[in-house]
Protein backbone atom coordinates (compact mmCIF):
# COMPACT_ATOMS: atom_id res chain seq x y z
CA UNK A 1 0.00 0.00 0.00
CA UNK A 2 1.46 3.41 -1.21
CA UNK A 3 0.94 5.73 1.87
CA UNK A 4 -1.09 9.20 1.47
CA UNK A 5 0.13 12.55 1.90
CA UNK A 6 -2.20 13.77 4.81
CA UNK A 7 -2.37 17.14 6.73
CA UNK A 8 0.19 18.29 9.17
CA UNK A 9 -1.08 19.54 12.26
CA UNK A 10 0.51 22.57 12.92
CA UNK A 11 -1.33 24.05 15.93
CA UNK A 12 -0.71 20.63 17.80
CA UNK A 13 2.70 20.90 17.09
CA UNK A 14 3.15 24.27 18.04
CA UNK A 15 0.97 23.85 21.00
CA UNK A 16 3.74 21.03 22.13
CA UNK A 17 6.63 23.07 22.07
CA UNK A 18 4.90 25.76 23.83
CA UNK A 19 3.94 23.39 26.51
CA UNK A 20 7.51 21.60 26.64
CA UNK A 21 9.90 24.32 25.74
CA UNK A 22 11.21 25.12 29.39
CA UNK A 23 10.17 21.14 30.23
CA UNK A 24 11.30 17.85 29.85
CA UNK A 25 8.22 15.50 29.02
CA UNK A 26 8.99 12.81 30.89
CA UNK A 27 7.90 10.20 28.35
CA UNK A 28 11.44 11.14 26.34
CA UNK A 29 14.85 10.75 27.95
CA UNK A 30 16.69 14.29 28.29
CA UNK A 31 20.14 14.15 25.80
CA UNK A 32 20.61 17.78 27.18
CA UNK A 33 24.40 16.04 28.32
CA UNK A 34 24.68 13.92 25.43
CA UNK A 35 25.38 16.05 23.16
CA UNK A 36 22.16 17.74 23.33
CA UNK A 37 18.50 17.78 23.39
CA UNK A 38 17.41 20.00 19.99
CA UNK A 39 16.39 17.46 17.80
CA UNK A 40 15.30 15.25 19.99
CA UNK A 41 12.47 17.86 21.06
CA UNK A 42 11.77 19.05 17.29
CA UNK A 43 10.71 15.17 16.74
CA UNK A 44 8.72 15.00 19.95
CA UNK A 45 6.77 17.92 17.97
CA UNK A 46 6.77 16.82 14.92
CA UNK A 47 5.45 13.91 16.25
CA UNK A 48 2.67 15.56 17.96
CA UNK A 49 1.66 17.21 14.58
CA UNK A 50 2.23 14.01 13.10
CA UNK A 51 0.45 11.51 15.59
CA UNK A 52 2.78 8.92 13.63
CA UNK A 53 6.44 7.43 13.51
CA UNK A 54 8.25 5.46 10.98
CA UNK A 55 9.98 2.45 12.72
CA UNK A 56 11.87 1.58 9.65
CA UNK A 57 15.35 0.00 11.49
CA UNK A 58 18.11 2.82 10.79
CA UNK A 59 16.24 5.00 8.33
CA UNK A 60 13.20 4.79 10.09
CA UNK A 61 11.85 7.59 12.54
CA UNK A 62 10.91 6.64 15.65
CA UNK A 63 11.51 6.23 19.64
CA UNK A 64 11.17 3.84 21.98
CA UNK A 65 13.05 4.28 24.67
CA UNK A 66 16.99 6.36 25.29
CA UNK A 67 18.03 3.37 23.74
CA UNK A 68 15.61 2.02 20.83
CA UNK A 69 15.39 5.14 18.68
CA UNK A 70 16.32 6.08 15.22
CA UNK A 71 19.36 8.15 14.56
CA UNK A 72 16.64 10.41 13.05
CA UNK A 73 14.67 11.06 16.08
CA UNK A 74 18.04 12.97 17.48
CA UNK A 75 20.46 13.54 14.94
CA UNK A 76 20.21 17.23 13.21
CA UNK A 77 21.44 15.90 9.64
CA UNK A 78 19.47 12.11 10.34
CA UNK A 79 16.62 14.30 11.06
CA UNK A 80 16.90 16.25 7.55
CA UNK A 81 17.15 13.17 5.77
CA UNK A 82 14.12 11.68 6.65
CA UNK A 83 12.14 14.97 6.18
CA UNK A 84 13.45 15.51 2.93
CA UNK A 85 13.35 11.79 2.34
CA UNK A 86 12.48 10.75 -1.60
CA UNK A 87 10.77 7.17 -0.72
CA UNK A 88 7.15 7.35 0.25
CA UNK A 89 7.12 6.28 3.91
CA UNK A 90 4.87 6.68 6.53
CA UNK A 91 5.63 9.86 8.51
CA UNK A 92 6.19 13.68 8.26
CA UNK A 93 7.37 15.36 5.33
CA UNK A 94 9.29 18.28 4.37
CA UNK A 95 10.98 20.29 1.94
CA UNK A 96 13.83 23.24 1.50
CA UNK A 97 12.19 26.54 1.91
CA UNK A 98 12.64 29.97 2.09
CA UNK A 99 12.00 31.83 5.15
CA UNK A 100 8.98 33.33 3.15
CA UNK A 101 7.60 29.77 3.06
CA UNK A 102 7.81 28.83 6.71
CA UNK A 103 5.25 28.39 8.81
CA UNK A 104 4.27 27.58 12.86
CA UNK A 105 5.35 24.04 12.82
CA UNK A 106 8.09 24.01 10.56
CA UNK A 107 11.31 22.99 10.85
CA UNK A 108 14.82 24.92 11.00
CA UNK A 109 18.41 24.13 11.20
CA UNK A 110 21.53 26.02 12.15
CA UNK A 111 25.19 25.76 11.78
CA UNK A 112 27.08 27.84 14.31
CA UNK A 113 30.67 27.15 12.80
CA UNK A 114 29.45 26.64 8.97
CA UNK A 115 30.41 22.75 8.76
CA UNK A 116 27.96 21.03 9.86
CA UNK A 117 24.48 21.82 11.42
CA UNK A 118 23.84 21.66 14.94
CA UNK A 119 20.47 22.81 16.22
CA UNK A 120 17.17 22.47 15.28
CA UNK A 121 14.58 24.72 16.70
CA UNK A 122 11.54 24.83 15.80
CA UNK A 123 9.19 27.37 14.39
CA UNK A 124 6.45 29.03 16.18
CA UNK A 125 5.18 31.95 14.79
CA UNK A 126 5.90 33.94 11.58
CA UNK A 127 5.41 37.70 11.32
CA UNK A 128 4.78 40.05 8.26
CA UNK A 129 7.27 40.67 6.51
CA UNK A 130 9.18 36.74 7.31
CA UNK A 131 11.97 38.17 8.38
CA UNK A 132 14.44 36.80 10.95
CA UNK A 133 13.22 39.37 13.62
CA UNK A 134 10.03 37.89 13.20
CA UNK A 135 10.48 34.24 12.49
CA UNK A 136 10.32 32.87 16.23
CA UNK A 137 11.08 29.59 17.71
CA UNK A 138 10.83 26.71 20.73
CA UNK A 139 14.16 24.86 21.11
CA UNK A 140 16.08 22.89 23.58
CA UNK A 141 19.91 22.71 24.08
CA UNK A 142 19.34 26.99 25.55
CA UNK A 143 15.48 26.07 25.95
CA UNK A 144 13.48 28.92 24.44
CA UNK A 145 10.21 29.72 23.35
CA UNK A 146 8.99 32.62 20.94
CA UNK A 147 12.83 33.61 20.29
CA UNK A 148 13.51 35.51 17.61
CA UNK A 149 16.00 33.49 14.61
CA UNK A 150 17.80 36.92 14.26
CA UNK A 151 19.21 36.35 18.18
CA UNK A 152 21.21 33.46 17.03
CA UNK A 153 24.72 33.93 15.37
CA UNK A 154 24.63 31.01 12.84
CA UNK A 155 26.75 30.82 9.31
CA UNK A 156 24.51 28.82 7.66
CA UNK A 157 21.02 28.06 7.95
CA UNK A 158 18.48 25.62 6.02
CA UNK A 159 14.42 25.77 6.14
CA UNK A 160 12.09 23.18 6.54
CA UNK A 161 8.39 23.69 5.58
CA UNK A 162 6.66 20.45 6.82
CA UNK A 163 4.46 19.36 3.32
CA UNK A 164 2.24 16.81 5.14
CA UNK A 165 2.24 13.31 6.66
CA UNK A 166 2.45 9.71 4.76
CA UNK A 167 -0.08 7.46 6.19
CA UNK A 168 -0.75 3.47 5.24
Amino acid sequence: MIPQLRPYDREAAVLYAHQWAYGRNPLFYDYEYLGGDCTNFASQCLYAGSGIMNYTPTYGWYYISPNQKAPAWTGVPYLYNFLTRNQRSVGPAGEPCGIEELLPGDLIQLSFKGESFQHSPIVVSVGTPATPENVLIAAHSYDADYRPLSTYEYRAIRMLHIIGVFRP
